[in-house]
């Protein structure tokens, strides 16, 4: 009886560590993504502060290539569109690890709880 709680117990811890490593991997990917969505909203500020006639150039691997002023706003602004949209995405995905944490860390404590009751009977009964 108590080895199959062990098991069982075990199981579910490690099921809670794979989503606590997945949970952290999320929370790095949204910071990754933070750091950009604020890189880009920057950016969208410089640009903003040229005048019409601004020259803009854009990093081609070593080489600058001249870029008109509205591609580029309208380059950005689909960036921040794009990172907003990963941003809500992983937010979705860090509420739904959260959760299944829960979930786990929950189905812990009774399988703890269960193993010290076997254990406290089999004393009782050797």
């Amino acid at each position: 009886m108590s080895e199959d709680i062990q098991r069982k117990l075990q199981n579910e811890l490690e099921n809670y560590k794979k989503t606590q490593k997945e949970l952290q991997r999320t929370i790095q990917t949204r910071q990754q993504l933070d750091g950009q969505l604020n890189e880009n909203e920057i950016v969208k500020q410089e640009l903003d502060l040229l005048p019409s006639d601004g020259k803009v150039y854009k990093s081609v691997g070593p080489v600058l290539i001249k870029t008109e002023l509205i591609e580029a706003k309208q380059n950005v602004s689909k960036r921040m569109d794009y990172i907003s949209k990963e941003l809500k995405r992983v937010d979705d995905l860090i509420n739904t690890l959260d959760k299944k944490q829960d979930v786990h860390r929950e189905a812990l404590q009774k399988l703890q709880h269960q193993f010290q009751q076997a254990q406290v009977k089999a004393a009782l009964h050797a």
